[in-house]
């Protein structure tokens, strides 16, 4: 009877044991699939929510980089015994001013040519319904307004008004980011002491100075190579100016500014200045734009060879090469924000690699 019953048992062990092993088994994989489901979703999830701030990032990117900018005005009103609150909020109403000037200086032409188109659109269409104008004529032959209609139909009102909207929030994107990056880089500018004193601390007690001392030299040739790109900008936009106003060309004003503001990037920006300047120049006269186009690179060339490094000699020291490489990098990855960090950033990894990196090569 033992013997038969221990006969019979064997196999009924083994069936359970078989089954629990299979269900484990199921179980193992349940839980592997629903733990790699559960991370990818939550992957996707962080990489989503990443890309949706980095516009955000880059825009407080942007507001550091204007603090450090302006950090050695802020620093020179402080050592002629100006506190620091009073010295940023100087430095931010010489920045309104300025902004003002160039609202003040760009607004009215930019009007005016509105203006003058919408004045220009009403007198064509009142020549499109004279049939003893050229535009009349053309409209008696090819019928043009009713093909307009037919091609568009009811469509051109929800285009239009999406259109509007679309131009509505551009500007008010355009609006926000501006606010964005002026609080928090007024916020930066006055809180950078403590800014830089919290950050120092997760640096370890040995490394410490030697720390605070390349900082203090990167914010500084940082803070300089952008007030020299100012300088050489507001020598572009000058000459600009002084060039339009004597050759005729309109709107010298504005497009000394314009070229100013884009002379600010670097190796394009004041050749792109350089094209929409002697474009505007054919309005006057193809000689006078050829002149222009002369004139814009001749100034290049003194602006390289000349006037960068008079101005830049106490701030930045980059080889050309590494400063091509830098801003095509920072351009692909930033855009025009990226081409303005490329140079800056690049003269940082160069003090790093000569303080930290290549003693320790050398050492070794």
């Amino acid at each position: 009877m033992t013997s038969e019953s221990s006969q019979g048992g064997q196999p009924a062990g083994r069936k359970g044991r078989r089954a629990r092993r299979r269900r484990g088994i199921l179980r193992s994989w349940f839980a592997a699939g629903f733990s790699a489901t559960l991370g990818g979703a939550l992957a996707f999830w962080l990489a989503r929510e990443a890309l949706r701030l980095s516009e955000l990032m880059v825009l407080l990117l942007l507001s550091f980089f204007v603090a450090v900018s302006l950090d050695p005005l802020v620093r020179w009103l402080v050592q002629h015994r100006l506190p620091r609150g009073w010295a940023v909020t100087v430095v931010l109403l010489a920045f309104v001013v300025l902004l003002a000037g160039f609202l003040a200086l760009v607004i009215p032409p930019v009007t005016d040519e509105v203006t003058a188109f919408a004045h220009a659109m009403t007198r064509w269409l009142r020549q499109l319904h004279d049939s003893h104008t050229a535009l009349g004529r053309f409209e008696a032959r090819f019928h043009l307004l009713s093909q307009l209609r037919k091609q568009f139909g009811s469509g051109v009102s929800p285009r239009v008004v999406g259109g509007l909207l679309g131009a509505g929030q551009l500007v008010v994107s355009a609006v926000t980011a501006s606010l964005v990056v002026v609080v928090v880089a007024l916020y930066c500018m006055a809180g950078l002491p403590q800014i830089k004193k919290f950050c120092f601390q997760f640096v370890p007690g040995s490394r410490r100075k030697q720390m605070e001392a390349l900082t203090e030299e990167i914010l500084t040739r940082t803070g300089w190579y952008m007030l020299g790109n100012i300088i050489t900008s507001g020598i572009a936009g000058l000459a600009t100016f002084i060039w339009c106003a004597a050759t005729g060309v309109p709107y010298s004003a504005a497009l000394g500014v314009l070229v100013a503001l884009l002379d600010l990037v670097p190796m394009v920006g004041s050749t792109i200045g350089g094209i929409v300047v002697s474009l505007v120049a054919l309005a006057v006269s193809l000689p006078i734009a050829i002149g222009t186009a002369a004139f814009y690179i001749a100034f290049r060339l003194a602006e390289d060879y000349f006037i960068v490094p008079r101005v830049m000699k106490y701030a930045v020291r980059v080889p050309p090469i590494v400063t091509v490489v830098a801003v095509l990098v920072g351009a692909a990855l930033l855009g025009i924000i990226g081409a303005l960090l490329a140079i800056p950033a690049a003269m940082a990894v160069g003090l790093v690699l000569d303080k930290f990196v290549f003693p320790k090569i050398k050492a070794a």
